[in-house]
């Protein structure tokens, strides 16, 4: 008896270890659908002086980003964008940031500060970029007309997102 418990049981820890690293039905890990789209953290978080005196603003940034290049091209100017953002992020009052729509709009201005770094640093210049911008088609149905940024450089940069959001 004892050894046929020890053989059900062997039997049953080996699918559930197969289970459990992805060779089994089902697999493992969940697939992507193919577009290559991922979050990028920037790390570490910022943390900027605001304009009043002893008051600090602590925000983490996840960007949303498609396609391998773009994610190369976003860490080779990470010092730039992250100059960038800080002087955005420092620039405000407390009271700038204290409903939702103010740090919405805040991080609008995050996007489109991010999409300007990235095309002046690959070499496209603003006014340029600002043609590129006003060139592009017009949803009249659309309350918040929405920049255009698909033939610029930083095409592939979709998206910011405030993932901890602390004023102090």
């Amino acid at each position: 008896m004892r050894l046929f418990i020890l053989l059900f049981s062997l039997l049953f820890i080996s699918n559930f270890a197969l289970a459990n690293e992805g060779g089994g039905e089902g697999g493992g890990e969940a697939k992507g659908d193919g577009t290559g789209i991922e979050y990028l953290e920037i790390t570490p978080k910022f943390v900027v002086n605001l304009i009043e005196p002893k008051k600090y603003l602590s925000i983490n940034v996840q960007l949303l980003i498609e396609g391998k290049d773009t994610g190369a091209k976003i860490k080779k100017h990470m010092p730039a964008l992250k100059h960038e953002l800080i002087m955005l992020f420092s620039d405000r009052s407390i009271d700038s940031l204290q409903t939702m729509e103010q740090r919405e709009a805040l991080r609008q201005e995050a996007v489109d500060v991010i999409h300007k770094t990235i095309d002046k640093a690959e070499g496209i210049e603003e006014a340029e970029e600002e043609a590129a911008v006003a060139n592009a088609p017009v949803d009249p149905h659309k309350k918040v007309k929405k920049k255009d940024y698909a033939h610029l450089p930083s095409a592939g940069f979709k998206d910011a997102f405030f993932t901890e959001f602390l004023l102090q």
